[in-house]
């Protein structure tokens, strides 16, 4: 009888050949406690035999995999306890080669004379010697005889080789025989996907390396299609069992806005206004992500999608996640709706009065407080500005109609939910959630793809291009501070960026106390110096910024606190020390803090001689960050090389959780797979928000979703 993968959960390991109940705890520790955890402990890679290198043919400084029987071994001791050196000697027939193992004395019993293995290494050369040292070993036996052979990942501490795996892998498999097939059949013909049974066989014992991408190709779509399948059922559910509230999209309000801008729109603002407008006016409520490049003009659009709100009678929210960003979009806000008025349909004249704008933050304190809370409840406040302040109990609105939140990275979906619970009635606020940080497409649509998104990514027009340079070294740092000092005695400002409040011996960077005091009496002694940190009292912070924004503070010297929102014309140098502690996104939204005005504008990524520091990995990796900053200012351009850089764990963050964990597809890699297995999921889904068509997907799906996410798509 075929078994579906949650039969496979239900059998532990322990009913596989030579896996007793001390082997069993130690799987359990790389989280493989069933028969299912084992076939979905997947190869990292496969050795090719037709492919392998011979020991004739290696050469010195390359990396290769080298197959060979062991014709001796010997330990060769050192100085002090358990010092010392284990020297293999194997041939493949070509020639013979050194192995070493250094402080491994164990390796001598692993390694009778006359064992097989493959060893992977850099070929380097001692003493005249052409030797492996220390290198990935993979032991094999009789079974191992087939010409494709899949390396598992291993652990010498907890004794796990790929050897143990592939006779697991292959008893398993033995025993599960045929497995249900939970796709359609049109899946599979119209886009060439293997059957089940076939993926599982091909991915663990391939006879070819054909075989193991078909079966890695299925496998890895269905990772993919789970997910969108739980997105695809959430989104449609919440459409069909959410009521909105219809907005008056046709008000004076929003025209009057627009018309009154002293710029003109670019033309992704028009097409998103549009699509929110759009939103607005439907009876489902909006769920919309908006990303935005740094510079964009996300905030108009913001505003936009508030006074649909307003011009219908209801109020508008904007939460922000820091009381400076919050301060800094109410200080934008405001200029840009003064004057504007809202028809007043509760005077008996239809007159028109002020549109009201407010800021709550935990600063708001006393009477203050009271007077703003009691107009909000009243309905006397339009538009709120604030931060988490917002979602306290003792907050209350008359009519919330539309929610916009901020970098909404930095708020918990419980937050989230807390300010479109302040809602009165039975109708849902509509909720727009932004982003200047840009998402690669394909991770937009796995971690988001329960929302609808829009994207600006044109700037508005007669912005001059951000001079971007790497500065590596002293000499270059000399030359950065030179044209700081150049563009504030020429009228302008500066900011100075750390990444630590504090001296740290364990990360030798700059600190903002310790760079203040240095540029204050050194680099830029006699300029007008400010200090920002998180650290500081919120007083402190706002008048701090207030001076930096009026001009009295030429170079603000800072943490990221002032990463996004901060907004200041006049600032024309970013400069960034130890420029490579930070990751793209970082760098590219304090990059976005100048480019503001008419005039020029440069960052410098600040690093030692040598660049990048770390590992041989971190140097790679942190100068490719370097290079694409200096090539690029096109955040979506920067959030795909980031990806293909730091990989997809950086990208679901908290958003992933459970079993829905990628562990054979790749954001990067399967791009191609990821909207695929969106339109599948599209077709799957039916009208009302199930799998009821597919009913072993929908028992699969189950396996793979936490509980919360169970409970939601199944309460039925």
């Amino acid at each position: 009888m075929a078994k579906r993968l949650s039969d496979l959960e239900g059998f532990s390991v322990t009913v596989l050949a030579g896996v007793g109940p001390e082997r069993s705890k130690t799987l359990a520790k790389i989280g493989v406690s069933s028969i299912f955890d084992l076939l979905t402990h997947y190869p990292r890679r496969y050795i090719d035999k037709t492919k392998q290198s011979s020991i004739r043919d290696l050469r010195v400084d390359e990396s290769a995999w080298v197959f060979g029987k062991v014709v001796s071994s010997a330990t060769v001791p050192g100085r002090g306890r358990g010092r010392g050196r284990t020297e293999l000697r194997i041939s493949d027939g070509s020639g013979f080669l050194r192995i070493t193992f250094f402080n491994q004395p164990w390796r001598v019993r692993q390694f009778p004379d006359g064992s097989e293995a493959l060893f992977f290494g850099k070929l380097t050369e001692y003493r005249g010697q052409k030797q492996l040292a220390n290198p990935e070993v993979d032991l094999l036996d009789e079974e191992d005889r087939r010409q494709i052979t899949a390396i598992y990942p291993q652990s010498d501490k907890l004794r796990l080789y790929s050897r143990d795996f592939r006779g697991w892998q292959l008893e398993a498999l033995r025993r599960a025989k045929t497995l249900v097939e939970p796709l359609p059949a049109w899946v599979l013909e119209e886009h060439g996907f293997v059957d089940r049974t076939a993926a599982f066989n091909g991915v663990h014992l391939p006879e070819t390396m054909v075989q193991a991408h078909e079966a890695r190709r299925r496998l890895a779509f269905d990772e993919l299609l789970r997910i969108q399948l739980a997105l695809v059922m959430r989104k449609r559910s919440i459409e069909t069992s959410s009521q909105g509230l219809e907005h008056n999209t046709s008000g004076v309000l929003l025209a009057r806005f627009l018309a009154a801008l002293p710029f003109a729109l670019t033309s992704h603002q028009t097409t998103v206004i549009a699509e929110i407008t759009a939103d607005l006016g439907g009876s489902i409520p909006m769920h919309r992500l908006l990303q935005g490049d740094v510079g964009a003009g996300k905030t108009v659009v913001a505003i936009a999608a508030l006074l649909t709100a307003v011009q219908g009678g209801h109020q508008g929210a904007f939460m922000a996640p820091t009381e400076v960003l919050a301060e800094q979009h109410f200080a934008g806000m405001v200029p840009l709706v003064k004057g504007i008025t809202v028809p007043d349909e509760e005077s008996s004249l239809f007159e028109d009065r002020p549109l009201r704008v407010d800021l709550l933050t935990n600063r708001v304190t006393g009477k203050d407080r009271q007077r703003l809370l009691a107009a909000l409840a009243a309905g006397e406040i339009d538009v709120v500005v604030g931060t988490h302040a917002l979602i306290q109990e003792t907050v209350a609105f008359r009519s919330l109609g539309v929610v916009v939140i901020d970098e909404q990275h930095r708020f918990g979906v419980e937050q989230r939910a807390a300010l479109k619970a302040k809602a009165n009635g039975d109708a849902v606020p509509d909720v727009l959630v932004m982003t200047a940080t840009p998402i690669p497409r394909t991770a937009a649509m796995t971690v988001y793809g329960d929302l609808d998104v829009s994207i600006l990514g044109e700037k508005p027009g007669g912005r001059l291009p951000i001079i971007t340079e790497w500065a590596r070294g002293g000499d270059a740092q000399g030359a950065v501070w030179a044209k700081v000092r150049e563009e504030v005695l020429a009228g302008r400002q500066a900011y100075v960026v750390c990444p630590l409040i504090g001296e740290s011996e364990k990360l030798e960077v700059a600190s903002v106390e310790e760079t203040f005091e240095r540029l204050e009496t050194h680099d830029l002694s006699g300029l007008r110096l400010g200090i920002l940190h998180g650290r500081l009292p919120s007083t402190e912070k706002e008048a701090t910024m207030t001076a930096f924004r009026e001009g009295r503070v030429q170079v603000l010297v800072a943490t990221t606190v002032i990463e996004v929102g901060v907004d200041v014309a006049n600032a024309t140098v970013m400069v960034v020390l130890d420029a490579d502690r930070f990751g793209i996104a970082q760098l590219h939204q304090l990059r976005g803090r100048v480019g503001r005005g008419a005039n020029a504008s440069f960052c410098f990524l600040v690093t030692g001689d040598a660049g990048a520091v770390g590992d041989d990995e971190e140097r790679a990796q942190g100068n490719a960050r370097l290079e694409a900053l200096v090539r690029s200012d096109d955040g979506f351009e920067l959030a795909e090389v980031d990806l293909d850089i730091r990989g997809e764990g950086a990208v679901f963050g908290e958003r992933q959780k459970g079993r829905s964990d990628l562990k054979l597809a790749s954001l990067r890699r399967d791009r191609a797979l990821v909207h695929l297995a969106r339109d599948v999921a599209e077709r799957l889904v039916t009208e009302d928000a199930t799998l009821s068509e597919t009913p072993d997907l929908k028992e699969e799906l189950r396996l793979f979703l936490d509980p919360e996410d169970e409970a939601f798509l199944f309460k039925s």
